[in-house]
């Protein structure tokens, strides 16, 4: 008996111990168990982590030991083990403000705290990707401060960065360049490639300061980071999905993924479809302009259907061949080689239906549609890749990142006027293959010295065809084809290839407790080969032509922070682009004029000066920033007439054309600025927002640069408690009047603004702005609701240089299970 008695009390003294060894992590304002809680000792190496119900098994630490609770979202905590008692063993922690030191991974490959960083960089995690909702990663990046999003069609999105875009701007997924050989200027819808509902984050640089990026990126670096899977010590596997629907174009996007988890490997499967119906345009005319953008009329021809004439169309606030499909698929694999290696392997598919282009089928030709046929065949992306993580900690390298990568692209445009049956298509294909290694190590016993290095190769083949069908019609059913006829490809046909190589080093000292500098130098060499053999349209001087070029560029950043408050930054950089196979080789028309070859085109260079302020308030729980630059732009790429072979036109598609193509100016200069805030200022209050100036003038012929957008910004009201949390956004932009346009270019398509019958000359872009209303509620740890209406007062406008009209009020619904 006696025996029995003390074996109870020992298991509830034993059963009391453990219990005691036990805590809990949660959120302090919904209090849910938070996961992935790291938590580790003082002077103790070992570390463990909160399970899904947010528990954790402290005994390895010592009574009297600091414990210290970490979790990237949240701030960290430090406490007495002993103390642990006195909240019942369960530790609350506050979420962290957006503007505490940010971790920046694009600057230099590697975690770097925002702070040492000199350069203006914006972030959007995963949380704020889920509360903007977007249909496409065109309207995520219309989000962030600084960014201009353009639209020839609802499936695109071309982002202007610092009165730059396309490929001007360099497009990175998960450390592989997107851009490549056939990126072209002007505008570039490529950005929507890329899922949201695949991104657990997006940093942009804005500058051509990184010389970690080298070509290209003399706008700026937009930087993709896709869901990886993460390893642990217990197997599990979790399961997130997704379903919206938009009233707007009737979106219904579902996406659905599995991560299965286990002490040496993991893998990520997401797959995720959305399908947009034709796009619905604001009805208030605030601007004046009764039928500015209104869709009248259409064509509803397709593959095999066959109309005559243009359709009418019953609600002209429809904006009819808008619409399309896009699928996209992404497969992790990661894999613990050992505690100092690992190895990810990613395969990424995206690919749409045929994607109508909406500026061109609303084209007028003398008084009537012009197109009864013209869209993009089905946009698709591969991206295989494999990336090496080391962690050595050798004299020379303590860690580095080795990234293999292949990329197959596909695009056509298929096009057809109407009162003709001969239909063109254009196919392009290309090939890409990269190699790209990252490496850093700390110079001395300290860490305020770095010194980061690396390479990178990438390989483009471009295979460029055409041909012309005859169609053949039985009524309005397309039963077939009959003839066959020539057209001119859209890129040299005896196929064309673009080599980019280039080294780098990169240094970042934190020369005092307060101050951090940071220098960089890029070596760039480029390799083009372009072989024309049809010369039915065009002949050029030389028909097999290589090219070769190689510029140095650097950059020198100075962080200074006086004040634990404040923080001073000034950056001088150079940028490089080499011309690639679009810049040299394109023939298209545009607006009654052909864009044609020009070999003897040379890289074009970019000197940047700016500034930053960066100034803290209430403990970091609030900030505003103001960058300004001026950028200098030497040997700059333009359009302009362009005779071929001592012609100013040639016969185009049936047509007479004036011909022009991209030469090289002397200099022209662009400047801005962005002023931006965000963060609590009060409990449960929270809010942000920013203004961006633009304006660019070239120095040699004194007229406007093209993709200047006008000014504008948003202001932003967010309060959340427990478990609701709402917003209110306020969106506006300037007008931009006729004479800030470069007319020569076509690039920002006057066109598409207002028509004034009276002085007979077009506008420019109208000012607008809008109010949207979000919110969301937490049903459980689990599941969560998201209701959205934008364009409340359902304004009609246009974003500048867009051929479509943006949408009228739009109710979105969403749910989030997790």
């Amino acid at each position: 008996m006696i025996v029995r008695v003390l074996t109870n009390i020992f298991f509830l003294f034993f059963s009391f111990f453990l219990f005691a060894q036990e805590v809990t992590v949660v959120d302090f304002d919904t209090r849910f168990p938070i996961e992935n809680c790291i938590i580790y000792g003082e002077n103790n190496p070992k570390t463990v982590h909160t399970d899904k119900k947010g528990k954790a098994d402290v005994s390895v630490f010592a009574d009297n030991e600091i414990v210290t609770i970490n979790h990237l979202s949240y701030i960290e905590v430090e406490v007495l083990k002993r103390k642990l008692s006195e909240t019942k063993h369960i530790i609350y922690l506050h979420r962290n403000a957006e503007t505490l030191d940010e971790i920046v991974l694009s600057s230099s490959r590697k975690k770097e705290l925002k702070k040492r960083i000199a350069e203006h960089v914006e972030i959007n995690q995963l949380a704020e990707i889920r509360k903007i909702a977007p249909q496409t990663s065109a309207d995520l990046l219309a989000s962030i401060p600084g960014i201009k999003v353009q639209k020839s069609q609802f499936g695109g999105g071309s982002p202007v960065l610092r009165g730059m875009e396309a490929n001007r701007i360099l497009l990175v997924v998960d450390g592989v360049r997107m851009n490549n050989a056939i990126y072209r200027s002007g505008h570039l819808q490529s950005s929507i490639t890329v899922s949201p509902s695949i991104l657990d984050r997006t940093e942009v640089i804005f500058g051509p300061s990184s010389v970690i990026y080298g070509s290209d990126a003399l706008g700026g670096v937009i930087h993709y980071y896709t869901k990886t899977p993460k390893v642990n010590r217990e197997e599990k596997v979790k399961f997130t999905a997704l379903s919206r629907y938009s009233t707007v174009n009737k979106e219904t996007t579902n996406q659905g993924s599995v991560e299965i988890s286990f002490e040496k490997w993991a893998s990520l499967t997401s797959f995720s479809h959305s399908k947009f119906g034709d796009l619905r345009m604001g009805k208030n005319r605030n601007h004046g302009f009764d039928d500015w953008g209104k869709v009248f009329e259409y064509s509803d021809n397709t593959d095999d259907f066959y109309n005559l004439n243009p359709v009418q169309n019953t609600n002209p606030n429809i904006q009819k061949n808008t619409g399309f499909d896009q699928s996209d698929f992404l497969q992790k694999f990661y894999f613990l080689l050992s505690d100092k290696t690992n190895i990810t392997f990613n395969i990424q598919h995206s690919t749409s239906s045929n994607i109508p282009r909406f500026d061109k089928l609303a084209e007028y030709s003398n008084g009537n549609l012009k197109f009864s046929e013209w869209y993009y065949g089905p946009q698709k992306r591969l991206l295989l890749s494999s990336q090496l993580a080391i962690n050595p900690n050798k004299k020379w390298i303590q860690k580095g990142i080795i990234t293999g990568a292949y990329q197959k692209i596909k695009e056509s445009r298929i096009q057809r006027k109407f009162n003709s049956l001969e239909r063109s298509y254009r196919d392009e294909n290309v090939d890409v293959f990269s190699l790209n290694g990252d490496f850093s190590v700390q110079l001395g016993e300290v860490s305020n010295r770095d010194l980061s290095y690396g390479f990178e190769v990438a390989h483009n083949e471009v295979n460029s065809s055409s041909f012309g069908k005859t169609i053949a019609v039985d009524g309005n059913e397309i039963i077939g084809f009959n003839d066959d006829f020539t057209v001119q490809s859209r890129y040299p046909d005896g196929g064309s290839s673009y080599t980019s190589s280039a080294v780098y080093t990169n240094y970042r000292q934190d020369v005092t407790e307060n101050s951090t500098l940071n220098t960089g130098i890029r070596f760039t060499h480029t390799v083009l080969n372009a072989k024309w053999i049809d010369e039915t349209f065009i002949s050029l001087p030389d028909n097999n032509i290589t090219l070769k070029n190689s510029s140095f560029t650097a950059t020198i950043g100075y962080t200074f922070r006086p004040k634990k408050d404040l923080q001073l930054s000034s950056v001088l950089s150079s940028g490089f682009r080499s011309p690639n196979i679009d810049d040299i080789g394109k023939i298209r028309e545009k607006n009654g004029q052909v864009s044609v070859p020009n070999i003897n085109l040379r890289p074009e260079y970019v000197y940047n000066a700016e500034i930053g302020v960066l100034k803290y308030f209430d403990d970091k729980k609030f900030n505003i920033g103001l960058n300004a630059y001026y950028t200098l732009l030497n040997n700059y790429i333009a359009r302009e007439s362009f005779p071929i072979n001592g012609n100013s036109t040639i016969l185009y598609d049936d047509e007479i054309a004036e011909t022009i193509a991209n030469v090289n100016h002397k200099n022209a200069y662009i400047i801005g600025s962005t002023l931006s805030f965000k963060g609590n200022f009060k409990e449960n209050w929270k809010t942000k927002g920013s203004i961006t100036y633009t304006k660019g003038k070239a120095y040699d012929t004194g007229l406007s640069l093209s993709s200047i957008p006008p000014l504008f910004g948003n202001l932003e009201l967010s309060y959340s408690k427990n478990r609701f949390e709402t917003a209110l956004n306020f969106r506006f932009n300037n007008s931009k009047k006729l004479e800030d346009y470069n007319l020569i270019e076509g690039i920002d398509n006057i066109e598409q603004t207002p028509y004034n019958d009276s002085t007979g000359q077009y506008v420019g872009t109208p000012s607008w702005n809008t109010l949207n209303f979000y919110s969301k509620y937490k049903v459980s740890n689990t599941v969560q609701f998201q209701f959205m209406i934008d364009n409340i007062f359902d304004q009609h406008y246009k974003e500048f240089a867009s051929a479509i009209s943006a949408p009228g009020r739009n109710f979105s619904f969403s749910i989030l299970i997790n």
